[in-house]
């Protein structure tokens, strides 16, 4: 919560708070911090209920420290408190909401960042935003981030306008989204008709969420037409993580994951002990659309195939980097087993993990188009009766120590997919399948 005034020290605390299911995770060192619960996930980010814009890992966390301002910033914050005190003694407007006081600071204080992964959430929407972890949310389905119209280049851009505009990086799998014809790279400029610059991220995302059965009208401008409209039924998304089959008359392994919660790394375990059941040495893993999850699962995932080693570091302020090695177990970590990954532009957070170590401890061939880009890591910090903090606190480098922040990861054999592909045509995967043959 904001810093005590020091006339009135605060010593509350929270009890334990235990959450599982859904996207990302590496546990870090405990840190100290106000008197609070730290909970950390790397998020789906997705148009739905409180959909949270890009999230970074959740870390399971209990800090404790002395609440209140500290010493060295006393004159700091005092103009802080001759504010709140001016307030609360003389505004004759009506009465003062004290709770609305600290929550319009704090957020003040977070947007003052710039960050677009940073952000306040409300009692609300911190719990809205716990729902959409459960792996049901209501909304359209769809994977969101920014983008410089200028440049055409990923942006971290915290205030939509000419030179950041809001694009679908993904629909997820057999959502409204997808149903209703989104791409990846549609560019969205109104909602309901109504502009969305001015707007940060959260409040763009805001006006697209919704119950289910409700129509959202998103305008849309795709690379090379005019703006259409594209009305969306908003609906309960539910989404299917790992998905399965054999290919080349069953002498290839495919499993697509297109999210990253615990049961993410449970299935693909499953299916991956399956196809070497079967004989099937050589596998396609398709994370092409996958927006992340539970860093967790990914380094569950990732460790299936390197058998120690970093899977990826942290590099947080000042400088220092800890490094998330393979977990033991992994069943395909022989270079018996060939491995082809798909990528694409809607691999972000917790893929772009999966594909940058599996690409930098040469344990694949990377196929398809470069990823998204995400390569922050953010923290939730739940404020006591006010509700939470979504802040920046580290970056994650590959295990060669690239950051591929606004950059994402380049693939080995690049496959361009053209804009009137059929659909049943797939070129990244043919590649991806002539490489296996070929390498048999």
């Amino acid at each position: 919560m904001f810093p005590s005034d020091p006339s009135s020290p605060d010593s509350r605390s929270t009890g334990d708070w235990t959450f599982r299911q859904p996207p990302v995770g590496p546990v870090v060192e405990p840190r100290r911090s106000s008197p609070i619960l730290s909970v950390a996930v790397a998020i789906v980010t997705v148009f739905a209920g409180a959909a949270l814009f890009m999230s970074g890992f959740l870390v399971g966390e209990r800090a404790a420290s002395q609440p209140g301002t500290p010493a060295t910033d006393a004159d700091l914050f005092e103009p802080f408190w001759d504010t709140y005190r001016a307030i609360d003694t003389q505004y004759a407007g009506g009465d003062v909401d004290h709770q609305a006081l600290i929550r319009g600071a704090i957020r003040g204080m977070v947007e003052a960042l710039e960050d677009p992964y940073s952000t306040y959430l409300t009692p609300e929407e911190y719990q809205a935003g716990l729902q959409d972890l459960s792996g049901q949310f209501e909304g359209i389905g769809a994977e969101i981030g920014t983008l410089n119209p200028l440049t055409g280049e990923t942006s971290d851009c915290s205030t939509l306008g000419p030179d950041c505009v809001l694009v679908i990086v993904s629909p997820l799998a057999g959502s409204p989204a997808e149903k209703a014809g989104l791409e990846p790279g549609d560019i969205v400029l109104a909602v309901d008709g109504s502009g969305l610059d001015g707007l940060t991220i959260d409040g763009a995302r805001d006006r697209v969420r919704g119950k289910k059965g409700t129509e959202v009208v998103l305008t849309i401008r795709r690379v090379g037409g005019e703006p259409f409209d594209v009305g969306v039924v908003r609906d309960v998304i539910v989404q299917r993580e790992v998905i399965e089959e054999d290919l080349a008359d069953g002498t290839i392994g495919y499993i697509r994951v297109t999210g990253f919660s615990d049961n993410a790394a449970e299935q693909f375990h499953d299916a991956l002990a399956a196809d070497l059941e079967a004989d099937r040495s050589r596998v396609i893993l398709d994370l092409r659309g996958n927006p992340g999850g539970y860093v967790t699962a990914a380094r569950r995932i990732a460790s299936e195939f390197i058998g120690s080693g970093p899977i990826f570091w942290e590099e947080f302020a000042g400088g220092r980097q800890t490094a998330t090695d393979a977990s033991s177990g992994g069943i395909a970590t022989g270079e018996a087993i060939e491995l082809v990954v798909l990528i694409d532009r809607g691999s972000a957070s917790a893929s772009e993990i999966v594909a940058g170590a599996l690409q930098d401890r040469d344990r694949a061939t990377l196929v398809g188009d470069t990823t998204f880009g995400k390569g922050t890591v953010q923290q939730w910090i739940e404020l006591p009766d006010t509700g939470a903090l979504k802040l920046t606190i580290a970056r994650w480098l590959t295990p060669d120590k690239n950051w591929i922040n606004g950059v994402g990861i380049v693939p080995d054999v690049p496959v361009e997919t053209p804009a009137d592909l059929a659909p049943d045509e797939d070129p990244a995967l043919d590649r991806a399948i002539e490489i296996l043959t070929d390498a048999a």
